[in-house]
């Protein structure tokens, strides 16, 4: 055998122990973490969401979780607290968690996750609601109170991305995200090397804050080492740039209470491109910069977050009792 040939033979031998770990790895995340809501079962799709709290007309509080997450980063900051005083939905976002992605990289439009999700909230009786989004959802919050307009009562944007931006992604979800090599790098590159760094990207998330503890294994969030996961979390993040552009123009339609919190030491989603220029856009919108706070203010600033969202429920509580 040359030494070509041993070459090739070594790196698919290697290729192939590395697949075989994420499978195995797969398998015991999915073991670890069963889902912790309902599954409920959508026209195409199946919908995991958390449904805690009063059902008594107290309210409805939506939470969207954002990029490489899932419900239970939305839980563990607001949705226990919420839930006290009003009725608290957690979805996990098409392709995440325990939510099926059926359409594939077509769902990683804003839209059509609104869509799923409101056929969801549909089926379990939520007819309104205030919509709070983090990071991603910022877009997905944004969608909803553009594309359904009955649904959204208020809307909470927490580091939300809402415009288009300068620069690209990292260059792995372009890897991971399209073409048919996708998933042969998804199970021997992606997961096995982001399984080792998860402790380190979670700092970097939170910096320059202090992630909680026990964040990972409260949140769940080693869910996203599955390949599957991990390919529709690329997906999401690779396109959302030309979905904000998209539907950034529109953002002076929505007329509903809206607050927008964000941590002037965002390095992930910048709070000028971003939170300053949707709180331009969104009459009467409130906007709060948060000195001092990086990308998880849910988890940094909670009683702030939780405050915004209890005045914009008051608000819009308010506003429909005029109406009447």
């Amino acid at each position: 055998m040359n030494f070509f040939a041993k070459t090739l033979a070594l790196t698919a031998g290697v290729a192939l122990t590395s697949a075989a770990a994420s499978a195995v790895l797969a398998g015991y995340i999915d073991r670890r973490y069963p889902p912790r809501g309902k599954l409920v079962r959508v026209p195409g799709a199946t919908v995991h969401l958390v449904d805690r709290g009063p059902h008594d007309g107290a309210g409805t509080v939506l939470l969207l979780h954002g990029a490489s997450a899932n419900s239970g980063d939305m839980m563990m900051a607001l949705g226990d607290r919420l839930s006290e005083r009003y009725r608290v939905i957690a979805v996990d976002r098409p392709g995440h968690g325990w939510t099926t992605r059926p359409g594939g990289r077509a769902e990683a439009s804003p839209a059509r996750q609104a869509d799923v999700i409101r056929a969801a909230l549909r089926n379990i009786g939520v007819d309104r609601a205030v919509v709070v989004g983090h990071s991603w959802s910022g877009a997905l919050a944004t969608a909803f109170a553009l594309d359904h307009k009955d649904l959204v009562s208020g809307l909470v944007l927490v580091a939300g991305v809402t415009h288009p931006w300068m620069g690209g992604v990292a260059w792995y979800n372009s890897a991971a995200a399209g073409g048919r090599f996708a998933p042969a790098f998804n199970y021997s590159i992606a997961t096995p090397v982001t399984a080792l760094a998860l402790d380190a990207g979670i700092k970097g998330v939170f910096s320059p804050n202090t992630p909680p503890p026990e964040y990972a294994e409260r949140t769940a969030v080693r869910l996203l080492l599955r390949p599957a996961e991990f390919q529709a979390n690329a997906e999401d993040l690779l396109d959302l740039h030309a979905h904000v552009e998209a539907q950034a123009p529109r953002y002076g339609e929505i007329t509903v209470p809206t607050s927008v919190l964000h941590g002037e030491a965002d390095k992930i989603v910048s709070p000028v491109i971003h939170a300053v220029a949707i709180s331009r856009q969104i009459a009467g919108s409130k906007l709060f910069l948060l000195p001092g706070v990086g990308h998880m203010p849910h988890h940094v600033e909670t009683e702030r977050v939780l405050g915004e969202i209890d005045r914009v429920a008051d608000e819009a509580r308010r506003a429909l009792q005029a109406a009447e």
